[in-house]
């Protein structure tokens, strides 16, 4: 056997015992006649001791061991002089009798350390040994957790777990696809599945009755810290079931998790918030709840007072940020400029210092009257010691949500967005509909297959961007962890849908065809949610990205530097799928 042990699980009480160790070298350390090697393995650390009075050769050989090097390593546990209370095995050490090379090691580019010197590049480039990191292990091992207990939770719901197939046909209304030419039919081409949308209401159609699966999906769009052009989803999907049934089940399964992996019991309710109200005082589908600062409107307030820039406005709002009003004048120009930085786009920011004594000292005082500033201040519920910011705008939607980047920010400055704090809630009633100025029509805001709220159908003839959707998403600290929705089950009502979107029946019947021939053979009604399992990882692991908790992640252009991918393909397999390529410079 190579080893009989790990470097994670000796203990004092082995103390005298006979073992073998295999790893990596993580350090070694020479003094005076002794040299100590510490040992890693994906379990742990444990000390090895070489005594050039015992054994000179086997101490010298010691000597010449690297960083990485592969070792086997033979001898006795003793109990530490020296103890180490940082480490599970820091009271032990093994006096070494053995000592094999299995394979020796190359300088690593970066230290295999917690904190190591690589920056981000460097390490996906050698990602195989970023992964020997403790920190980055330790995200998959969470995530392998987290697998295992959805899968165990699911079960005992009576899910089955089906897969899908990860060739299928492209469905251009949602994000890019990935495609796939195929060789054996010339010029046509798979694509790589955004998510198991149509299979799995297809699953719902055969009497599967509860299904899920953790798959991968693909998009081929934009990418950001909590987006990789792969992910990987628990996707599930419930016959004869409504919004709240769906809820209640994912919501249980949320506090599984919660409970399991991280020790955290949640017993209230999840907060529901209708979409319209997340967007209106906190201008955003998923509102980190961790801390307050809700928007206040300014509208009858702030008008009509001469100060020209909140007179012409269509929107005039704000926050109001607890104990900041301390901000120096910098500190105020700052974060002026960071709401007028290109990507949030404001053009300017108002401040107002609640005194004391009570009084509001603000940026625009030449304009406003102290009893109107007390009204302010009345409208906030501000007090002493309070700071509020204001931004106002000629788009309500847009100056939202600049100042929610601003609430954001704020949060951030004064430590309310702690990682070990948790604000659950799910948002819901979102729209139907949203306008695409691009496409200039109207686009499904979630997909065609969302079911419309029983009240708002009449709408779809008349007004259909009134319709709201029977859709939910899950949000923790911000993030959407998950989203879902009632689907439609009803043939007559999806040719509708289609209809509204753009889709002449020869289209709809060519791209979705299958699934609405489908459903004239007795669809039940149906529903589903996918978790983010990425995210989800990333969340409990208290990390700022998805891609630390991802074995082989892209980076930011959607490239692996590991692999060099993607690549050009050579002139042969150009001509086996019948493929030419031109590429125009831009």
């Amino acid at each position: 056997m190579y080893r009989t042990k790990t470097c994670g699980e000796l203990r004092l009480s082995d103390a005298g015992s006979q073992v073998t160790i295999a790893g990596w070298v993580q350090r070694t350390r020479k003094m005076g006649g002794m040299t100590f090697v510490d040992v890693r393995d994906r379990y742990g650390i444990t000390q090895v001791v070489f005594n050039n009075e015992t054994d000179a050769a086997l101490c010298e050989a010691a000597n010449h061991l690297g960083r990485e090097y592969v070792v086997q390593i033979s001898g006795t546990v003793a109990e530490r002089s020296n103890k180490n209370p940082n480490i599970p095995t820091g009271d032990i050490e093994i006096i070494a009798e053995k000592l094999n090379v299995l394979n020796a090691s190359e300088v690593p580019p970066f230290t295999i350390e917690d904190d190591t010197d690589g920056g981000d590049d460097l390490r996906m480039k050698y990602r195989y040994l970023d992964l020997r990191r403790n920190n980055v292990r330790k995200n998959l091992e969470l995530r392998h957790k987290m697998t295992m207990e959805a899968r165990r939770y699911l079960d005992s719901k009576g899910f089955l777990e089906i897969e899908t197939p990860m060739l299928v046909g492209s469905t251009p209304e949602g994000a890019r696809d990935f495609v796939v030419p195929s060789r054996m039919n010339p010029g046509q081409f798979y694509a790589l599945p955004q998510s198991p949308q149509t299979l799995k209401q297809l699953l719902m159609v055969s009497g599967m009755d509860r299904y899920f699966q953790i798959v991968k999906c693909f998009r081929d769009e934009d990418l950001r810290a909590d987006r990789q052009p792969e992910f990987t989803q628990i996707d599930c999907e419930m016959s004869f079931v409504e919004q709240d049934d769906i809820i209640n089940l994912f919501e249980g399964m949320a506090k599984h998790l919660f409970k399991e992996l991280r020790g955290v019991e949640l017993t209230e309710p999840f907060i529901r918030m209708p979409w319209a109200d997340a967007m209106k005082y906190y201008g955003s589908d998923k509102p980190d709840l961790r801390f307050g600062m809700k928007f206040v409107e300014l509208m009858d307030i702030m008008k009509g007072h001469g100060f020209g820039v909140f007179d012409n406005a269509a929107y005039i709002g704000g926050i109001c940020a607890p104990g900041a009003a301390t901000y120096t004048r910098k500190q105020l120009d700052q974060l002026t400029e960071y709401v007028k930085r290109p990507q949030i786009g404001a053009k300017g920011m108002v401040y107002a210092r609640v005194e004391a004594d009570g009084t509001v000292k603000s940026s625009v005082d030449k304009f406003y009257s102290q009893e109107v500033l007390q009204q302010m201040k009345q409208a906030f519920n501000a007090n002493p010691g309070d700071l509020i910011l204001i931004l106002s705008g000629d788009d309500a939607m847009k100056t939202r949500k600049q100042l929610c980047e601003l609430r954001l920010e704020m949060g951030r400055q004064l430590g309310l967005r702690d990682k070990n704090k948790f604000a659950c809630l799910w948002v819901v009633d979102f729209p139907m509909f949203e306008w695409s100025e691009e496409e200039q029509r109207l686009m499904a805001m979630h997909h065609p297959f969302t079911h419309p709220k029983d009240e708002d159908i009449p709408l779809l003839d008349t007004n259909p961007e009134a319709v709201r959707a029977d859709a939910y998403d899950m949000v923790i600290n911000g993030v959407e962890v998950g989203g879902g929705s009632i689907r439609i089950h009803d043939s007559a009502l999806q040719a509708k849908m289609f209809e509204i979107l753009g889709f002449t029946p020869e289209r709809a019947q060519e791209q979705f065809g299958f699934l609405m021939n489908a459903f004239k053979f007795g669809a039940p009604p149906h529903g589903g949610l996918a978790y983010g399992l990425d995210r989800w990882v990333s969340l409990f692991a208290g990390l700022d990205s998805i891609r630390d908790c991802i074995a082989f992640p892209k980076n930011n252009s959607g490239r692996d530097v590991m692999l060099d991918a993607p690549a050009a393909l050579d002139d042969k397999q150009l001509d086996e799928l019948a493929l030419k390529i031109d590429i125009t410079e831009k």
